[in-house]
This record gives C-alpha cells, structure tokens and sequence, in this order.
C-alpha cells in the first residue's frame, strides 16, 4: 500500500521501502505510479474507465435528448404565442374601428348621408339625375382608302 497516510506522515505498521522518493518525475500526489503502455510512448488507460467514459457519453446523450423534445415545444410555443399577440392586437384595431363607425352611425344625419351616397335615395319632390360619363375609348385609327398605303406607326416619331 502507501507509505503515507491521508495527512503526510509514514504509517507506522507498513514497513518503509528504500527505493521509495515521492518526488520522483510522474508520480501522483498519492505516491503511486501511472501504468504506462508499451514502450513508454503513451498512458494506458485500463478497461474500468473506458467503461466510465463510455456510461458518461451515454447519459450525456440521454440528458440531451430528454431536453431537446421540451426545449423545442418551449421555443415553438413562444414563436406561436408572439403570432397570436399580433392578432389579438390586430383584432383589437379592427373592434375599435367598428366602435368608432358604430357611433358614427348612431347620427341620424350620417344615416341619412350614406343611404344618399350608396343606394342613391332621395327626398320627396327630388329630381335626382345620374351623369354617366364616356368611356376613355382609345382614338380611333384611319380606315386607309383605296389606293392609298396604310399609315406607317412609327411616322411622327423621330429617334
């Protein structure tokens, strides 16, 4: 075992080893030596803790993917709540609108006024008369007579 117990002084039921230096290079604070791979080029890890890593890998996953299905909800209703206060706001412009118009129709002389200008009332003893005006009808273009070449349509205009 160790040679030191937790507070830094030698044990005294363990024999004390000659060889032992605990400053020597690649030591660890307890004392004890790393296992090094083959020809010293690399540490060796053992298979207890390829099997830690490999736990640890996969409980990061299972954490990962039990937080992404809610974070996505969290995030789509957010994008959807936002939609829905724009259209609350929307729909409370258009009631305030309708309320303003509602009041403006509480008149009876704008009642009046929108009965003349849209379903063309009148008053009795009224002679109401309807202009209709011309359709803006393109000019008419000369018929050529006989003999004569027809109008060129680019003549009058000069490049």
């Amino acid at each position: 075992m160790q040679a030191d117990d937790r507070d830094g002084r030698p044990d005294p039921d363990e024999p004390a080893r000659p060889d032992h230096r605990p400053g020597r290079p690649g030591e660890t604070r307890d004392g004890s030596r790393p296992v090094r791979g083959r020809g010293g080029s690399g540490w060796k890890f053992g298979p207890a803790s390829t099997r830690r890593a490999v736990i640890l890998a996969l409980v990061v996953c299972a954490l990962a993917l039990s937080v992404a299905v809610p974070l996505r909800n969290y995030l789509g209703q957010r994008s959807e709540l936002a939609e829905m206060q724009q259209q609350q706001q929307r729909l409370r412009e258009q009631v305030d609108e309708l309320e303003r118009r509602k009041a403006e129709l509480q008149d009876p002389a704008q009642v009046e006024a929108e009965a003349r200008r849209r379903l063309r009332y009148v008053h009795p003893g009224e002679t109401p008369y309807i202009v209709q005006l011309p359709e803006a009808s393109p000019p008419p273009t000369p018929t050529p007579t006989p003999g004569e070449a027809p109008p060129d349509p680019g003549a009058g205009t000069e490049r």
